[in-house]
């Protein structure tokens, strides 16, 4: 155990005392196979459960304790809790683990605050209805207030208690991904989109490599069947390149843009393996106009920087570094976007708008804001085979009614 602590550590260090990504922090340790699973699962749940461990703590602590004894307590609670563990062999792992590190001076506060949870595990939560919800669900308050401005409590509530994470899989034009899956023996769910199934989990093989299929969010997809087809796509954000891949399968000519070098190459790399020779790559910030692309496209996609609280299932270390301002920073960032990508639209085209966010000042407001600057662009009716809600101007995918999904979607034909 104390082994899988220490790896566990190592990554929850990074993640809070360097703010690095969960998954870059995972991918960049070297973890025992044995152990792997396991400390990725206990990274991703302390991460997860951030704001209510903190809060325990705080019940057990008179100061808040530094960093690296805050991050060994945070593993230990966790394995309690969550994992079910032996209270006093968790105890005595993370004690022999503290004394390893050099700090063998802490060593009697982190076993005497575990053995005072240990003895009184009944923790009194706030009777302040929206601090409640941030300990109980570990989400950022300013991210409660606004779900339950802009959804009610009831629903609030279903967004931040969903926890189910599946993994789904896009199959290419031309393959019959049913046929695929049923001849390696793997079992499936299909999904409301043609070709696209879901998994618990689902481990790549060479299918994945010689372009059969690809992984991609269920809200991604839902967000590309919403495109119209045609002959010129802009993609003005386009990393990781999964939107602009599958979308080169309805368009003639796709041209994928995105801001930094490494990622463009993402793009780049995604449309290799999947043989999408129809996509170019282009370095372009979506904020600057760009005299070539006026008035040219059939459509353009802006898929836009965004919160992400549509999809903290998948990166819960959204909740430790969002707060309020990033909001609204982000919005006037989203407005500019779109401002800009507007003038790239032909006659009739289309304009579409989408995040991986449930809130409204991300999504429908920004709407309403980009359409009384531009009265010639006019909002268009859709609908998916996702279940959603449908908000003034498009459609709002929800983790607990569209398979995790948290996304939003808008489409606005020009005049």
């Amino acid at each position: 155990m104390v082994n899988t602590f220490y790896d566990s550590y190592r990554i929850l260090m990074k993640i809070y005392g360097e703010k690095a990504y969960i998954k870059q922090a995972i991918s960049s340790e070297v973890i025992e196979p044995i152990n792997k699973n396991t400390v990725i699962k206990i990274c991703y749940g302390v991460v997860e459960r951030d704001i209510t461990l903190e809060y325990y703590l705080s019940k057990f602590c008179d100061k808040r304790p530094k960093l690296p004894i805050r991050v060994l307590l945070k593993i230990a609670l966790y394995n309690i809790i969550y994992m079910q563990k032996a209270p006093y062999a968790v105890t005595d792992s993370a004690v022999e683990l503290c004394k390893k590190l050099g700090k063998g001076g802490a060593s009697g506060f982190l076993n005497a605050v575990l053995r005072k949870y240990i003895k009184n595990p009944q923790i009194q939560l706030p009777e302040n209805k929206l601090y409640n919800y941030s300990v109980r669900f570990s989400y950022p308050q300013f991210a409660v207030e606004l779900l339950v401005k802009y959804y009610g409590e009831k629903t609030a509530e279903q967004i931040m208690q969903y926890g189910e994470v599946n993994t789904f899989l896009r199959f290419a034009k031309g393959i019959d991904g049913n046929h695929y899956l049923c001849s390696i023996g793997k079992p499936f769910e299909k999904t409301p989109f043609e070709n696209t199934f879901m998994f618990k989990n689902f481990q790549r093989d060479e299918g994945f490599f010689t372009g059969k299929y690809t992984f991609q969010s269920i809200g991604s997809v839902a967000i590309c069947n919403v495109v119209e087809g045609g002959e010129n796509l802009l993609d003005c954000c386009a990393a990781p390149g999964g939107k602009s891949v599958y979308l080169a399968e309805r368009f003639t000519n796709v041209t994928a843009c995105e801001l930094h070098p490494h990622r463009a190459r993402l793009i780049l790399d995604y449309a290799e393996r999947m043989g999408a020779t129809n996509v170019e790559v282009r370095c372009e910030d979506a904020t600057c106009f760009n005299q070539e692309y006026s008035g040219k496209f059939d459509a353009v996609l802006c898929d836009c920087p965004c919160s992400g609280f549509g999809v903290v299932g998948d990166n819960p270390d959204i909740k430790l570094n969002r707060e309020i301002q990033n909001v609204h920073e982000l919005a006037e960032l989203q407005l500019k976007i779109l401002q800009n990508a507007s003038k790239y639209v032909k006659s009739g085209g289309c304009l579409y708008y989408s995040t991986c966010s449930v809130f409204n000042c991300e999504n429908d407001e920004i709407i309403e804001k980009f359409l009384k600057l531009n009265n010639d662009y006019k909002p268009q009716k859709i609908n998916s085979a996702l279940a959603h809600l449908d908000s003034e101007f498009g459609l709002q995918f929800l983790p607990h009614l569209s398979l995790g999904a948290g996304f939003y979607v808008c489409k606005l034909r020009k005049l």
